[in-house]
């Protein structure tokens, strides 16, 4: 991997873990084990590499949603996939919260001038559940239930984080699972 590949991924991991405030250069650069000069060689702004983290990010969650669509299967089945991450996630979860979630209030609480493009992977998980739901035929209110979906979710990360619950995350996504069935079902 070459060494801006390296030095993303590290900040991308110290963004998720220490918070963007909380990692400096000597940071990254510590943990890839390169020279300031090097480092500086590849990004010349901590907002230069929180944007390419964001990037990163973004084609990450693309790839993802795409590949839940190659899938195939329902839309309810669909659903489930994003619904799961929170237990595929579970570990990490707890340890630090959702990367989305925590990175965008953080940039919320700075004022910064990236926030707009943090939340845009909300905007992509939206839209993508909004699509599901259509399918599910639930067209007049996809994107209100793709909001729910997605509120919910980011509501059990935080409480994960807060409160180290394994038997909490695993009850939270029972629950949205029945929730959904109903959904497709056509009950609720």
């Amino acid at each position: 991997m070459p060494t801006r590949e390296h030095i993303l991924q590290a900040a991308d991991q110290l963004f998720y873990e220490r918070g963007f405030e909380s990692t400096s250069f000597t940071n990254i650069a510590d943990t890839v084990g390169i020279s300031r000069g090097n480092f500086y060689h590849h990004f010349k702004s901590k907002d230069d590499i929180l944007e390419a983290v964001i990037a990163l990010r973004t084609e990450r969650t693309q790839a993802m949603l795409d590949h839940w669509e190659a899938q195939g299967g329902t839309p309810e089945e669909r659903i489930r996939c994003f619904i799961h991450i929170l237990i595929a996630n579970r570990t990490k979860i707890m340890a630090h919260g959702c990367p989305i979630g925590t990175l965008s209030s953080e940039l919320a609480k700075l004022d910064h001038s990236l926030l707009a493009q943090a939340t845009s992977l909300f905007t992509l998980f939206r839209a993508w559940l909004a699509r599901q739901f259509v399918a599910l035929g639930r067209k007049k209110d996809a994107d209100t239930l793709a909001m729910h979906l997605l509120a919910r979710s980011q509501g059990v990360a935080t409480l994960a984080n807060a409160f180290h619950d394994k038997a909490f995350v695993q009850s939270e996504v029972d629950q949205m699972n029945q929730w959904l069935a109903a959904i497709a079902a056509g009950k609720q």
